[in-house]
């Protein structure tokens, strides 16, 4: 049976690097974005390398509830799934909302992973032993760690909401790989750690986006950040490629790959039950799962 992979926001960065990793590996990827420009010029480069299956573009704006939905009711049309990369991220250093009326940093970066990744469950068991790649990040570490709402108390504050969105999905993740432990659906978490791509250098020259108390720092921060994100995002995808192909990993699951792509121990406050409850109440609310018409 052939392999398959879906990345998401896969056209350019780390994303479009797992993907040619990944079809550099055997799978028959699908890349997953909102412009068809830049998905046509990822599939072209992709290709070019000659892979063992040609990879395919789909749009998909991942800001849009009913957009994932669309999405994967077309993934699950195709039949099983081996590997899905949920790589899409976004931090914004104003506050904004989706389509949906949901603040955006908490839709796009637990709220859509999430939602695609319920939904793609069915294809997923269908096409095991198979795995789940969410990535993550170390902005988790300045997350407020309350999901009583979508939004935090206190004012907006890019880099925080940032972190706690990544956060939500890091407890999600590990709870998921919790429940589907014995299914033959292995479930990872991947830090690509620092990289530049568009969306460090865009957002974090700004010192809105972190809160008072760290903006007297900010300046020492961010030069700290941006040493760290000077190397090439092939590197950044490293994690993410290890993680969704690597043999040592098969029977596995629960497993945080760290930026130097290998296993590391997990965030702890994305251990504990009480926010993974929290986040999952808050999930199961703003973006209710519903059936694919796919069989």
């Amino acid at each position: 049976m052939k392999q398959t992979a879906v990345v998401t926001a896969g056209t350019a960065g780390i994303g479009w690097e797992t993907a040619l990793g990944l079809a550099a590996a055997g799978l028959a990827v699908t890349v997953v974005g909102r412009n068809a420009e830049r998905g046509a010029r990822a599939i072209e480069r992709i290709n070019a390398t000659a892979p063992a299956h040609p990879a395919r573009f789909l749009a998909a704006d991942l800001a849009s509830l009913d957009a994932v939905r669309a999405l994967a009711d077309r993934i699950a049309a195709d039949g099983p799934l081996t590997v899905l990369v949920n790589n899409v991220g976004a931090m914004f250093p104003d506050r904004q909302d989706s389509v949906d009326g949901i603040e955006a940093t908490f839709a796009v970066n637990h709220l859509s992973p999430y939602l695609l990744t319920e939904l793609l469950l069915p294809a997923l068991r269908a096409g095991a032993p198979s795995r789940i790649v969410n990535v993550t990040s170390g902005a988790i570490g300045v997350a407020k760690r309350t999901f009583d709402a979508v939004e935090p108390p206190g004012g907006y504050y890019g880099f925080h909401w940032y972190g706690r969105a990544k956060l939500a999905h890091l407890a999600y993740t590990l709870e998921l790989a919790g429940r589907l432990d014995g299914t033959g659906v292995s479930v990872f978490a991947a830090d690509p750690g620092g990289a530049a791509t568009d969306m460090t250098n865009g957002t974090m020259g700004d010192p809105k986006i972190v809160s008072p108390g760290l903006r007297l720092l900010w300046p020492l921060v961010r030069r700290k950040f941006e040493r760290s994100t000077s190397g090439p995002a092939s590197v950044a995808a490293k994690p993410s490629i290890l993680a969704a192909t690597d043999g040592s990993l098969t029977g596995r699951t629960g497993v945080v790959i760290g930026p130097r792509a290998h296993p590391v121990a997990p965030f702890r406050p994305a251990t504990d039950p009480r926010i993974a409850e929290a986040v999952r109440r808050l999930s199961e609310r703003l973006a209710p799962l519903t059936p694919l018409t796919a069989g």
